[in-house]
């Protein structure tokens, strides 16, 4: 058993109290922060120039915007900040367990200008999706009234709103509903020297001190997201005042990652029984099923958790045939390399 679980994906009430809360405190992402600044100003002008007479005008909302990343890369920090920019109401729910009856209940109590922040979107049932259809486009929502062949439909308007849905799998959307969602924002792992300037500002915030050299330790461990940065944070912390004074410099930094069992690439004992598993027991191919069976976790946790980023150390590919380990993961975990799955058989 893990001593510290990097994979976690819960958000605990340390890292929710770090979010930034506008796009000038939010670090990083570059891209995405100047096309969502570029949107949210033309709107506030619009909403300027139409004045009163504009009230209740789609004009005077964000179109509709859809966050795409791996996990834990800042799409509900986003999310929130497009509300705080705004100066209107959050509502937030979770795709998979939306039903049709929930959806009716939150969409008639949205205020104008109000953001819906919808996570995993693309676990919502296609039925639901398609339920929006006259929403996204028109504000209305259609409401069944009744059952069977005299049942009837009565639309109800809804304020104009903003929906952002987040999506770690943008492919899984049906494709009008995704046509619908008129801005995309995709979210890239961050850079060690992005994570590194959070951690310091994170660490301010939390009175810790830290050397700039152990904030760099942690940035690269980080595995390019500041959800964990965040997390690597508060653990290493908490050795740091039971066994330093509080005081957070790069040896007891180091002290701290391999206490928890993190190692230089930010992997750790689950990472290393995945491969552990593909190599041994499958020697270097297994599908995900297979893999999900034989390391007792969810299909889903693996392939949009687990292995984004270990396709990005290029440890792995996705093959017609199944997972397969690349050589690098043979040396990195090591393993001899003439045994690595040919790349003629794939």
């Amino acid at each position: 058993m893990d001593k510290y679980d990097i994979h976690d994906n819960s958000e605990d009430e340390f890292s929710y109290s770090l979010r930034p809360e506008t796009l000038d405190e939010f670090i990083g992402q570059d891209t995405a922060k100047e096309q969502l600044r570029l949107h949210i100003e033309a709107v506030k002008s619009r909403r300027e120039a139409n004045g009163k007479e504009g009230a209740k005008s789609r004009d005077n909302v964000l179109e509709h915007v859809l966050l795409v990343s791996p996990p834990g890369l800042g799409k509900t920090t986003l999310a929130k900040i497009i509300a705080n920019e705004f100066g209107t109401n959050f509502k937030q729910a979770i795709g998979p367990v939306m039903e049709r009856l929930d959806l009716a209940s939150t969409l008639t109590n949205l205020e104008e200008g109000d953001i819906l922040f919808i996570d995993e979107i693309h676990r919502m049932r296609a039925q639901i999706q398609e339920s929006l259809y006259p929403v996204l486009e028109d504000f209305v929502l259609d409401l069944p009234i009744g059952q069977g062949p005299g049942s009837d439909v009565v639309q109800v308007p809804i304020d104009p709103f903003t929906l952002v849905g987040a999506t770690t799998r943008e492919g899984l959307l049906t494709g009008p509903f995704r046509d619908r969602l008129g801005i995309h924002i995709h979210l890239d792992y961050y850079t060690p020297e992005d994570i590194q300037q959070a951690i310091r500002i994170n660490s301010a915030k939390l009175n810790i001190k830290t050397e700039e050299e152990a904030e760099y330790a942690l940035a690269l461990r980080a595995r390019g997201t500041m959800r964990i940065a965040n997390k690597l944070l508060a653990r290493v912390r908490d050795y740091a005042q039971v066994r330093s004074g509080g005081i957070l410099s790069l040896e007891v930094a180091l002290e701290a990652l391999e206490f928890f069992g993190i190692d230089e690439k930010g992997l750790n004992a689950q990472d290393y029984a995945y491969f552990k598993a593909l190599i041994d027991t499958f020697s270097g191919r297994a599908g995900l099923r297979s893999l999900a069976v034989a390391l007792s976790e969810d299909e889903r946790t693996i392939s949009e958790v687990f292995e984004p980023y270990y396709i990005k150390q290029g440890f792995l590919m996705l093959t017609p045939s199944g997972r397969v380990a690349t050589e690098a993961a043979y040396k990195y975990f090591g393993y001899p390399t003439g045994n690595q799955p040919s790349l003629f058989d794939i």
